[in-house]
């Protein structure tokens, strides 16, 4: 289940309607899918063939589905991350950078752990959204923030997506902003 840690503060909030109602309060969507849908043999597997990424879309599909519908997502695909991936750290620096897009960021966590960095209303300031197997969030248009690894460096999630290119980072310079 998702937990939030206001960086400000150190503050952290728990339990899934109250990760959803300040995620609200921040414009960000969350919800929460059934990760147990999803067939043992994937719920821990991080290095994914063609089929078994094609196996959790037909899992989850009714889920997508119903996403893109409400939110006018055209596409969707299946990212995987995990120290077998091929230059790793260089793909974690290029993620690991504040930015925005010009579409929503939508990830469905399916499997491993993962955590947004968002820059939250001025009262609140940036914010880490650490999220795990179900957990689905979109953060809007716009809304300065970023993705990366947990710990664990290890996730599977599906990215639903408005263009069907693919979104586009834009390079977001906040001096306020701490790693």
């Amino acid at each position: 289940m998702a937990e939030i840690r206001i960086r400000n503060t150190e503050e952290r909030i728990k339990g899934e309607e109250n990760v959803r109602a300040f995620l609200e309060s921040q414009e960000v969507l969350y919800e929460h899918w059934n990760p147990s849908k999803l067939p043992a043999s994937l719920q821990n597997k991080f290095v994914l063939s063609d089929e078994e990424k094609a196996e959790i879309l037909a899992t989850f599909d009714e889920e997508i589905r119903d996403l893109a519908d409400r939110r006018g997502y055209k596409t969707w695909d299946i990212i995987s991350l995990s120290d077998a991936t091929p230059n790793l750290d260089e793909l974690l620096k290029k993620f690991e950078n504040v930015h925005t897009h010009t579409e929503d960021e939508v990830r469905a966590i399916t499997a491993g752990k993962g955590i947004f960095i968002i820059k939250g209303t001025d009262d609140v300031g940036y914010f880490d959204v650490e999220l795990e197997a179900g957990d689905v969030i979109s953060v809007p248009e716009h809304k300065p923030h970023f993705f990366t690894l947990m710990e664990n460096r290890q996730i599977v999630a599906v990215r639903l997506f408005i263009e069907t290119e693919g979104w586009i980072a834009h390079p977001y310079a906040d001096p306020v902003f701490q790693k």
